[in-house]
């Protein structure tokens, strides 16, 4: 294995991380547009403070 593989590999893992989260958000705007709800609902951060008090 020489240098620019592993580069190329840590590219192509950051660009699956950057993508699972650009969907994880738009996901969760669209869920809430259909529950009825604000479309910029999800990006603020008393919806943050609430999910991670519901995951403890």
């Amino acid at each position: 294995m020489n240098k620019s593989y592993g580069n190329h590999l840590v590219k192509n893992i950051f660009k699956i991380i950057l993508a699972f989260i650009l969907l994880f958000i738009v996901g969760m705007m669209v869920g809430a547009l259909i529950g009825g709800g604000n479309i910029l609902t999800p990006l603020l951060p008393k919806t943050w403070v609430h999910i991670f008090q519901f995951m403890k």
